[in-house]
């Protein structure tokens, strides 16, 4: 009967690296360039608003606190030209992060353009703009730039970098810990020495590369800044620079440790010096290792948000564990291909050690994914919800794999114990007729370059089909080689999900920004012109996201015709079951009065004779229903009269 073979390694990381290459592009395309976990909550004139006078600053107000350069938020005459000074106001306040800028005296009546930057605590960044109007809306000649902080060249620069980072730091850390808690004959090893090293390099060049496109990264976009001393001495003085710079520091470290792991410890003979020496670079490969996991976890979303003191560590021992899973996975794979043999006690604590670490990782990702996520709305309605699901799936997957890998596992434990001592078939000797013509090969006198040049290639092909014949002879190693590769196959695609999750707005704070993101500060209507404002809502359930558009008119005591627009999130009308309208003066004691606005078409709604008899600070509430179900409050407070 024939036997299936394993694929040759060649083609298997081919096609790893081609799988890998294309699910980063297509995730990275998907993803948004701003996406990040702070998010602008209200701003002060409103999106849309028209205000009497021109205000003396403009204030903007943020979900969590950002960091804010000198340049970060400009605002644009109705020509194009600056209307603020580029004086930059902390108005942050208790738990309200808002910063400002003041306006220039005596700006004309139009509409003003106000464009942001800026970089959230776990240091993505964040962009936007919106207008307002003095006096009266006009038209404007001001063309915000496309790309935006994030995006681009750089933006796709720097996901790649960050995707190998990840990828090179599981290699690095899972790789030594597989070589001293599963394999310490692997140590001497070339196979393995070489992946293990060639973490260690790709982690340090994408940290280096990290450091220097930091800069255009979360500022201009241009990637010629990469190289502008100025702007890499800015990047060091932040969080990230500092994290950045900490990792090549800890590097370093590495650096130590590697060389001890290949040197000094592959070459120890005595038992008793070499279990000394493992004891001694288990302890400090450990520290290093956290400490390099600790580089993101001070600088992304486990330092921000709720419960940041148990979100770190956590963070750190949930990198550990993907390292100590993924890379021994990896380091596994190229022992099983390209090392001689591999043990079979070594597959199989190795197996137990993957156990483990799925048991932290499981541990660790349901705390993760409480505190990202929050509710289950957000984990079907929000962008990272809807990728931890994906990545939920990927996992489940992986498992699946992996308890197939140890089903082949056990078998080929029984298999050798069964056959007495352990042997390898891989290194048995076959003395056939290969072996025999190799010898006289290596008989016969080679009159020139030409015939030993042939006659090398010849030996080499004969190697080459001996052991793959060794191999094919064996199916249990043959399973088990297999069902590795499918678990690194999966693996890649799990690490470049988990690289865009880092990357996005977590579903807690987008799902608050969108309850939050109507009751910006009250907008002062200019009297006899109507009252235009927007209102996102999402009410939790199927088709429940969009922006509710309100026109009071003309906006002024007694009597106005109120028209509502609902529309989805890609401007397209939006028809719910039902909407109503309560209109508040709370210092007054007026209200709520309700409104019941009938429908007009898709999307579309209007009440006529709405009326407002005092001038004051209205609070207008807005309930939207999208189902039997689900349905949300939304408010924003204007100014009539």
């Amino acid at each position: 009967m024939t036997t299936p073979t394993a694929p040759r390694l060649g083609t298997a990381l081919a096609r790893l690296l081609v799988l890998a290459a294309a699910l980063l592009g297509v995730l990275l395309a998907g993803a948004a360039p701003a996406s990040a976990h702070a998010a602008l909550t209200g701003s002060d004139p409103g999106d849309g608003a028209v205000v009497a006078t021109a205000p003396k600053e403009v204030g903007l107000t943020f979900s969590e606190q950002v960091a804010i350069g000198a340049d970060s938020i400009r605002v644009l005459d109705p020509s194009g030209r600056r209307a603020d000074t580029g004086e930059i106001i902390d108005l942050c306040s208790g738990a309200v992060v808002k910063y400002g800028v003041a306006l220039r005296a005596g700006l004309p009546d139009g509409t003003y353009t106000v464009a942001w930057q800026a970089v959230s605590a776990d240091s993505h960044p964040v962009a936007g703009a919106f207008t307002f109007s003095i006096g009266a809306p006009s038209a404007t000649s001001v063309a915000l730039p496309e790309q935006t902080a994030g995006g681009g060249l750089v933006g796709t620069l720097y996901g790649i970098a960050r995707y190998l980072s990840y990828a090179s730091f599981a290699v690095l850390v899972g790789g030594g810990a597989f070589v001293l808690l599963c394999w310490p004959r692997g140590a001497s090893v070339r196979p393995v020495q070489q992946t293990v090293v060639r973490g260690w390099l790709t982690l340090t060049g994408a940290t280096l590369v990290m450091l220097l496109l930091r800069g255009p990264y979360t500022g201009s976009g241009k990637l010629a800044d990469a190289f502008d001393l100025a702007v890499l001495q800015a990047v060091l003085q932040t969080k990230t620079g500092a994290a950045l710079t900490s990792r090549l520091l800890l590097l370093g470290a590495a650096a130590l440790f590697v060389a001890v792991l290949f040197g000094a410890y592959a070459r120890r003979t005595d038992p008793k010096e070499r279990k000394d020496l493992a004891f001694g670079l288990g302890l400090g490969g450990a520290v290093v290792a956290a400490g390099i996991a600790g580089t993101w976890a001070l600088a992304e979303h486990a330092s921000t948000g709720i419960q940041t003191g148990i979100a770190m560590p956590v963070d750190i021992l949930h990198l550990l564990a993907v390292a100590a899973w993924l890379g021994g996975l990896t380091t596994l794979l190229v022992a099983l291909y390209r090392a001689p043999s591999v043990e079979r006690s070594a597959v199989e604590r190795f197996s137990r050690v993957a156990f483990a670490s799925v048991a932290v990782l499981v541990a660790t990702g349901i705390y993760q994914s409480w505190r990202q996520v929050g509710s289950w709305s957000a984990l079907t309605g929000t962008r990272y919800g809807q990728l931890l699901l994906v990545k939920i799936g990927l996992m489940g997957v992986l498992v699946g794999i992996a308890w197939i890998s140890r089903r082949w596992t056990q078998r080929l434990a029984e298999r050798t114990a069964g056959a007495g001592p352990e042997t390898s078939p891989e290194t048995e000797p076959e003395p056939d007729s290969e072996e025999e013509e190799l010898q006289e090969l290596d008989s016969q006198e080679a009159p020139d370059s030409a015939r030993a040049a042939q006659l090398a290639r010849q030996r080499a092909a004969m190697a080459t089909a001996r052991r793959k014949k060794a191999r094919d002879a064996d199916p249990e190693r043959t399973g088990l080689r297999r069902s590795v590769l499918t678990e690194a196959a999966v693996a890649v695609v799990l690490l470049a999900v988990t690289t865009v999750l880092t990357a996005t707005e977590p579903g807690r704070t987008e799902e608050e920004a969108a309850r939050t993101g109507g009751s910006t500060a009250g907008s002062a209507a200019v009297p006899d012109r109507p009252v235009d404002i927007r209102l996102p809502f999402d009410t939790g359930g199927v088709d429940g996201k969009g922006v509710v558009r309100l026109s009071l008119d003309p906006g002024r005591t007694g009597a106005n015709a109120l028209h509502l627009y609902v529309d989805r999130p890609n401007g397209k009308p939006l028809d719910v079951p039902e909407i109503k309208v309560n209109l508040t003066l709370e210092e007054k004691g007026v209200g709520p009065l309700p409104v019941a606005p009938d429908r007009i078409q898709t999307g579309h709604w209007s009440a006529s004779g709405v009326q407002l008899p005092l001038p004051g600070e209205w609070r207008i509430q807005v309930t939207v229903r999208t189902s039997d179900i689900d349905q949300t409050t939304i408010e924003k407070n204007v100014k009539i009269g």
